[in-house]
């Protein structure tokens, strides 16, 4: 029969304790350095990443705009008058003349009301020649008139100088001489009236005629408006160019001014570019720039600057410098770059996929093995449209991670697969 012994059982009390408490101790060891470590760095794909190296060089500040083509020369066809569209006689897109008709308009009651101002017309020349005519007579006769005053004039002067002479010699009465005197000073006051007369006709005569003239005159002006209001019913384009838009159809009633159609000349363009009104403060004119036609690069220069902002942005005019590609057209959606300044020796990467001008942002940094990326805090300066000015943060090949990253902005690593 055993015998349980007393010292056995305090030995394995005290064993039991001892356990406990290393356990006790392990467990907060365990928890406090499991509290300790880091979260695991996640894995993100890198070939889904764009990266990019750090460079020492030459940059340029570069401002992009989308925009189109437009021409410089543009025709607005406007109706001159009042009419109903009869004939459309040319197509959207088809080469025009400037003399070429694109719309013949029908106005009966313009047709009648030059017809009218035609006749009238002539029926004042016709009133001016018979005028002319009746006043020539009445000169003619008024000059016979002082034809015969002047003829008696002549009579009586002879007369008078006869019986003088006689009534000197004794051969003839002083009364017979006196009387004659005094008919020939009458005969020259007489005569001297009608030849007046003519004079004063005369004039009248050209006033009337004058008058008369004026008349006509304002009859053809008159007509030559009522003419040329009913020419404008041929609507010609204006300009050699293209045929963009014809904003009416047969049959439809026009008032003036109602735009018909629009002819821009193809061979002269320049790009309108829509520039972010934060990023136009920097353009100036004359600077250089390019617009990108999706066919080839063109050269230009900035020649316009809107002042105004509309839907947060300004309109950038670029002149080509060089002709366009093939294809270019009016309306062609384009891309376009203004050079805002060059910078010599300066650190610079791509640009990332946020961050504003003299800000710090968070980039991740490759490694040099390519493995993972750290989170590093970036000074950037003057950002161009691809590329950004680093102040601070990064050195000469160092390797940036410029996607957007946000969703592991909580981790200060990533490894990359």
């Amino acid at each position: 029969m055993d015998i349980p012994r007393k010292s056995a059982a305090r030995q394995r009390r005290i064993r039991l304790a001892i356990y406990i408490v290393v356990g006790v101790i392990a467990a907060g060891g365990i928890t406090w350095g499991l509290s300790r470590l880091k979260p695991a760095a996640p894995e993100v794909d890198g070939g889904t990443v764009w990266r990019d190296t750090v460079k020492r060089g030459p940059m340029d500040l570069q401002e992009r705009g989308l925009g189109t083509l437009v021409p410089y020369d543009i025709q607005y066809v406007p109706a001159i008058t009042s009419g109903r569209v009869a004939k459309r006689l040319a197509l959207a897109g088809t080469m025009v003349k400037s003399d070429t008709v694109l719309f013949v308009l029908s106005n009966p009651d313009l047709e009648q009301q030059t017809l009218n101002a035609d006749w009238a017309v002539k029926q004042a020349e016709s009133d001016y020649n018979s005028l002319k005519q009746q006043l020539q007579n009445q000169v003619y006769d008024q000059r016979a008139v002082a034809a015969t005053a002047k003829s008696d004039y002549l009579q009586s002067k002879m007369q008078a100088e006869r019986d003088a002479e006689m009534a000197k010699l004794g051969l003839g009465p002083q009364l017979t001489a006196d009387l004659s005197k005094a008919k020939e000073d009458s005969d020259t006051v007489k005569s001297q009236i009608e030849a007046d007369k003519v004079g004063v006709l005369e004039d009248s005569v050209k006033a009337q005629l004058v008058a008369s003239q004026a008349k006509i005159e304002q009859l053809k002006a008159l007509y030559q408006l009522q003419k040329n209001q009913l020419d404008s019913l041929q609507v010609r384009a204006g300009i050699n160019g293209v045929l963009e838009e014809l904003d009416v159809e047969v049959g439809q009633q026009v008032t003036p001014g109602t735009l018909l159609a629009k002819v821009a000349d193809p061979n002269k363009l320049k790009a309108e570019l829509k520039i972010a009104e934060t990023q136009a403060k920097d353009i100036q004119i004359g600077q250089s720039a390019e617009v990108d036609t999706h066919n080839g690069v063109v050269p230009g220069h900035v020649i316009r600057i809107d002042p105004s902002v509309q839907n947060g942005t300004r309109t950038v005019d670029v002149q080509l410098d060089a002709p366009p590609p093939p294809g270019a057209v009016p309306d062609l959606s384009v891309d376009g770059t203004v050079e805002i300044q060059h910078l010599d020796n300066v650190l610079f990467v791509g640009r990332p996929a946020f961050g504003q001008e003299d800000s710090t942002v968070q980039l991740f940094k490759v490694s040099p093995d390519g493995k993972e990326a750290i989170h590093v805090p970036v000074k950037l300066g003057r950002i161009s449209v691809t590329e950004v000015e680093i102040l601070k943060g990064l050195n000469v090949g160092d390797t940036v991670i410029l996607s957007d990253m946000q969703r592991w902005d909580g981790f200060d690593r990533i490894r990359l697969d």
